[in-house]
C-alpha cells in the first residue's frame, strides 16, 4: 500500500506545486504507469533496478523544478529558467540575510537528504509493486494495461476527477518538458539579443554631440531597490509613503526644485535588479541572467559610457557589493567604483542591507559632490528597501550621520525578520516603511545638498515580490526627474510626464528599456 501510495501522489507533486492547492493530487500519473509496464516487461534485475531507480531521480528532478518555478512565481512572477541556474546562488545569498548562515546551510543540507531519500523510496517503490505483478506475469500485464487504456481514455475525453484537473496527468513529465522549453526560448532570445546589440545608433556618436543640454550638470540616477508601483498606488499600505513624498515635494518646491514623474515597466519583479540597471542604461529589454551575462560582455554604449565620453567623471555607487565589480570599469565605464568596502562605513548592517541609504547619500555629497569639482554623472543603487525589510533603519539628523556608528543601537531596536515575515500584513507594513525610509533619505540629501546644477533621476528597479504586490501585478515602477534648472524640463516637455513626484494612474507609462535613447534625444545635441 505505501508503495502504491508513493507511486500515485509522488509524481503528481509538481501539479500540486505550479497550482498552489491539492488538487491536482487526484489523477493518474502517466510516469508511474510506464515505469511499471516497463519493469512487467524486463526479465533482467539488473536493467529492472536502473529503471527503477531512473525513475526515481526523473520525479525527484521534476520536484525540483517545480519547487523552485513555485519559488520564481511567488517572488519574481516569473517561471524559473534552466538558463538562469546561477542565480540560485544568490537567492541563497537572500537567504541567509533573512534566516542567517547557519540556518541557511541547514536547510540545504535538509533539502539533499530529503531529495535523496526520494529518489531510494521511489526506486524501492517501483520496485515493489513491479515484484509484486511479476510472478503472475500475464495478469499483472493485463492490470497494468487495463490501468493505461483508461489513461488514454481520460485524456482523450478530457475526463476529470475533480473540477478543472485532468484525471489523465503527466505532471512531472510536464515540469521537465516546460523547463526544457524555458532553455531552448532562452537560447532563442540569446540569438535575438545579439543582433540588437550590434544595431546601435549611439555608439560611434561622438562626446561632443552627446548630453549637450546638461553640461556642467551634476546627474545622479538612484534605484530605490524594490520601489514599485504597488508603493505609491492601490494597496493597503501606500498612504503612508504617498504622504512621504507629499511632504518631500512639498520641502523640494521650497527649496526651489521642481520635478516631474511617470512610471516604467521593468523587465524585473521581486528581484535581479541588475537585469534593470542593465536594462535602464543599455536600452535592451534584459530579463534573463543569461542576456544579462551576454550584454555585459559587450560593446552596447550605456549611459554612464555616454557621460563619460562627453566629460563627465563617472560613479558607481553600490553598497550592497563586497567584492571587486570588473563589469563597472570594462562594460559600465565608471571612473570610480563605490561599494561596502571603500565609503567608510562603521555602522552595523540592516539584514540584506549593509549601509543604510542615508549614509550613502551623505558619502556621497560629501566626497562626490563637495567644493569645486569636474561635473559628475553617477548611478547609485540603494538598498535598504530590499527584502526582508527587517531590521530597518531611521533617519538620523544629517550632521550626525558620521562614520555610521550612530546607526549602532538600532537593528537591536527594530523587528527581526523572522518576526515579520511569520504574518504577510507585517511584510507589507514592513516593506511600506523601509520604502518611506529610502524615500526620507533621498529627500534629506536634496535638503542638504546646495547644489544648484544637480538634476536628480529617482526610480525603482522593480516590484516587491508577490506577497506585497499581490497576484498578477504590473512591473511598473515610478521615476522622478528632479532638478532646480528649468531648462531641464524644457529638454523633456515631449515626455509629458507629470508635475511632482507622485505619477497618478493615468501618468505616461514606458517601457524601462526605451529610457536610454530618449533620454539621450532629449539632452543630445542643443
Amino acid at each position: 500500500m505505501v508503495a502504491i501510495l508513493l507511486l500515485v501522489v509522488v509524481p503528481l507533486v509538481p501539479g500540486a506545486l505550479a497550482d498552489g492547492s491539492p488538487a491536482p493530487l487526484i489523477g493518474l500519473p502517466a510516469e508511474s504507469i510506464v515505469v511499471l509496464l516497463l519493469l512487467c516487461m524486463l526479465p533482467w534485475r539488473p536493467a529492472r533496478v536502473v529503471v527503477a531507480v531512473g525513475f526515481g531521480v526523473v520525479i525527484v528532478i521534476a520536484l525540483v523544478l517545480a519547487g523552485i518555478d513555485s519559488g520564481y512565481e511567488a517572488v519574481l512572477d516569473i517561471p524559473f529558467d534552466p538558463l538562469d541556474w546561477q542565480q540560485l546562488g544568490d537567492a541563497f545569498g537572500v537567504v541567509q540575510g533573512s534566516i542567517g548562515g547557519a540556518a541557511a546551510s541547514g536547510l540545504v543540507v535538509l533539502l539533499g537528504v530529503t531529495a535523496a531519500g526520494l529518489i531510494v523510496a521511489l526506486s524501492w517503490a517501483a520496485l515493489r509493486a513491479g515484484a509484486a505483478v511479476r510472478p503472475d506475469r500475464v495478469h499483472g500485464t493485463i492490470v497494468i494495461s487495463t490501468v493505461t487504456a483508461a489513461w488514454i481514455i481520460a485524456a482523450l475525453t478530457g475526463s476529470q476527477l475533480v473540477a478543472g484537473q485532468p484525471a489523465a496527468a503527466a505532471a512531472s513529465l510536464h515540469a521537465i518538458t516546460a523547463s526544457a522549453s524555458r532553455a531552448a526560448a532562452g537560447l532563442a532570445a540569446l540569438a535575438e539579443l545579439s543582433q540588437q546589440i550590434a544595431t546601435d545608433p549611439y555608439r560611434d556618436t561622438p562626446g561632443s554631440d552627446l548630453l549637450t543640454s546638461l553640461k556642467g550638470k551634476d546627474v545622479v540616477f538612484a534605484f530605490i531597490e524594490s520601489y514599485g508601483k504597488v508603493a505609491v498606488q492601490g494597496s493597503g499600505f501606500s498612504g503612508g509613503v504617498d504622504q512621504v513624498l507629499r511632504d518631500g515635494e512639498a520641502q523640494l518646491r521650497a527649496d526651489g526644485y521642481a520635478s516631474q514623474s511617470a512610471f516604467l515597466t521593468s523587465p524585473t519583479f521581486g528581484g535581479l535588479s541588475w537585469l534593470a540597471h542593465s536594462t535602464f542604461q543599455t536600452g535592451l529589454w534584459v530579463d534573463r541572467q543569461p542576456l544579462y551575462s551576454k550584454v555585459i560582455r559587450s560593446d552596447r554604449f550605456t549611459l554612464s559610457e555616454a557621460f563619460g565620453r562627453a566629460g563627465w567623471r563617472t560613479v558607481s555607487v553600490v553598497p550592497s557589493n563586497t567584492e571587486p565589480w570588473s563589469f563597472g570599469t570594462s562594460f559600465y565605464h565608471f571612473d570610480t567604483l563605490l561599494d561596502a568596502n571603500n565609503v567608510g562605513y562603521r555602522g552595523p548592517s540592516f539584514g540584506y542591507a549593509r549601509i543604510p541609504d542615508q549614509y550613502t547619500w551623505k558619502y556621497f555629497a560629501d566626497h562626490e559632490l563637495a567644493g569645486n569639482h569636474q561635473p559628475v554623472m553617477a548611478e547609485i543603487d540603494l538598498v535598504s528597501s530590499h527584502t526582508p525589510w527587517a531590521p530597518l533603519p531611521e533617519l538620523v539628523p544629517w550632521s550626525q550621520v558620521g562614520d555610521g556608528s550612530v546607526f549602532g543601537p538600532q537593528p537591536a531596536q527594530g523587528q527581526s525578520a523572522t518576526v515579520v515575515w511569520q504574518d504577510p500584513n507585517r511584510v507589507q507594513q514592513a516593506y511600506a516603511q523601509s520604502i518611506q525610509y529610502s524615500l526620507g533619505a533621498m529627500f534629506s540629501f536634496l535638503h542638504n545638498t546646495d547644489d544648484p546644477n544637480l538634476v536628480l533621476v529617482v526610480l525603482g528597479d522593480h516590484q516587491p515580490a508577490t506577497i506585497v504586490s499581490g497576484q498578477g501585478a504590473s512591473h511598473d515602477v515610478p521615476i522622478s526627474v528632479i532638478a532646480k534648472d528649468s531648462t531641464v524640463f524644457e529638454s523633456i516637455e515631449g515626455w509629458q510626464w507629470q508635475d511632482g513626484v507622485l505619477p497618478t494612474p493615468d501618468a505616461p507609462v514606458w517601457p524601462m528599456s526605451a529610457f536610454r535613447d530618449r533620454f539621450l534625444d532629449a539632452f543630445g545635441a542643443g
